[in-house]
């Protein structure tokens, strides 16, 4: 694992850097968020490797849109909306085989009332069946469909999110030539967030970067560490 103390293209340049020329080209595919400047470097230092863009964070920014959808429909219809969307905010988010109970009974509820908030869930959940294809040529085909859904639901986040996804639709699409994703990396980075929030923050990068190596290879404490009994 290499550190960097920004996520910045100079920190990206520096992993190729370690990686060298050779093991670079040996590369067949690279998966990364949709951050131009990482795109542009990956393109620039491993052009040859298929570029996917991982579906992990495409459903972070879906669900980001569709809790945008909730919060503009309060926003907009006063008081009497928030008091009707009170603790509802996961019952929209969440899988539907996730929910408790008592969610699944309120979701019913609110999905007899003519809300934008329900048109988005509704399509935040037809877009999970585009991961459900193997051939990129039909997921292309579900893609446009789903596309032409969003575009005319008079939701704008959700209009937003399609356009966001024709933009980046070639790179997407990937995905079904390499099925690859940065699941293992957003479980070290949940780790990273518990090991800064267990020191209560770090003064600097470097010792940052230390305790990621130390705790992270389970290293053996030095027998200079005072441990209490």
């Amino acid at each position: 694992m290499l550190s960097g103390p920004d996520c910045t293209q100079d920190t990206l340049h520096t992993f190729f850097d370690f990686l060298g020329p050779e093991r670079t080209a040996a590369l067949e595919g690279t998966c990364c968020h949709m951050w131009q400047p990482y795109v542009d470097v990956i393109k620039a230092r491993a052009g040859q490797a298929v570029l996917v863009f991982d579906k992990f964070h495409i459903v972070s920014h879906l669900m980001k849109a569709v809790d945008q959808v909730r919060r503009d429909e309060i926003r907009e219809k006063g008081p009497a909306q928030k008091v009707l969307m009170h603790k509802t905010r996961f019952i929209w988010l969440k899988n539907p085989w996730n929910l408790t109970e008592w969610q699944h009974c309120r979701l019913g509820e609110l999905q007899r009332l003519n809300l934008k908030i329900n048109r988005a869930y509704l399509l935040k959940e037809t877009f999970a069946h585009f991961w459900d294809y193997r051939r990129a040529r039909w997921a292309k085909r579900y893609l446009t469909h789903w596309f032409w859904w969003a575009t005319h639901s008079r939701v704008p986040p959700l209009r937003d999110f399609a356009w966001m996804l024709r933009r980046h639709e070639r790179d997407i699409l990937n995905y079904f030539h390499m099925p690859i994703d940065n699941g293992t990396v957003e479980g070290l980075n949940n780790k990273a967030k518990l090991i800064i929030h267990r020191a209560y923050g770090f003064r600097t990068a470097g010792n940052y970067i230390r305790n990621l190596y130390h705790c992270m290879a389970d290293l053996p404490l030095p027998q200079t560490v005072h441990t209490f009994v």
